[in-house]
């Protein structure tokens, strides 16, 4: 479990609220507008009202104390820039920044972000490679080159082994899971015999994965 402050009760703010704390993190949230606030309370362990770009607000929150602070602050770059700034000089341990624009990025990162979220860009991705292809149920950026990937078997991989099929020299990548009607089974051994209907989890770099996504479409 771990603790997390957000500034900025907008729709990506008030949506990782709820999911951070489904997950059984302690969440304080903050936002100038009390009516966004007060549907958020049963899911978090404290609510203030108050304006995070006045440094005086911020120390008042003991931002030193969070696990990670996360800067939700989308409209007004400004202000996001401010806060960004500020909850640095006043001992945050890691600062997630919300940005819409790479100009944002780079000056957000320059003023104390630890890292960038950038949500609709990313969602806008993740739907891209989805319906890109009937073939892909998901996946999962690991860094900016690697990801795993939730994939159908290949047609020709029905009812023969990982080792015969040569994944791992012939497409460069790896079966980490695959998911059945029955369960997950980790790191399944070379003998594995591929069935239909079965999801399979494969890590690897973004360029192999990909050329092996286009091997559904031939």
């Amino acid at each position: 479990m771990k603790s997390f402050l957000i500034i900025g009760m907008g729709r990506f703010g008030s949506h990782l609220c709820q999911n951070l704390a489904k997950l059984g993190n302690e969440v304080m949230i903050i936002d100038q507008n009390e009516e966004l606030l007060e549907p958020l309370l049963p899911y978090v362990t404290d609510a203030k009202i108050g304006d995070c770009t006045k440094e005086e607000v911020l120390k008042s929150l003991g931002v030193g104390n969070f696990d990670k602070c996360i800067v939700c602050v989308g409209t007004n770059f400004q202000s996001s820039l401010e806060i960004t700034c500020l909850l640095k000089e006043l001992g945050a341990k890691y600062v997630v920044s919300k940005a819409t624009r790479d100009v944002h990025a780079k000056f957000l990162l320059r003023n104390g972000a630890d890292k960038i979220i950038y949500p609709d860009r990313d969602i806008a991705e993740k739907c891209a490679v989805q319906y890109s292809s009937d073939n892909v149920f998901d996946y999962f950026e690991l860094s900016e080159d690697f990801s795993i990937y939730e994939l159908a078997p290949l047609p020709e991989w029905i009812g023969n082994t990982i080792v015969q099929m040569d994944i791992r020299n012939k497409y460069h990548t790896n079966i980490v899971a695959i998911q059945t009607k029955d369960g997950i089974q980790a790191m399944p051994p070379a003998d594995y015999r591929f069935k239909e209907n079965e999801h399979l989890l494969v890590i690897g770099k973004n360029e192999d994965i990909q050329k092996l996504v286009r091997k559904y479409n031939n």
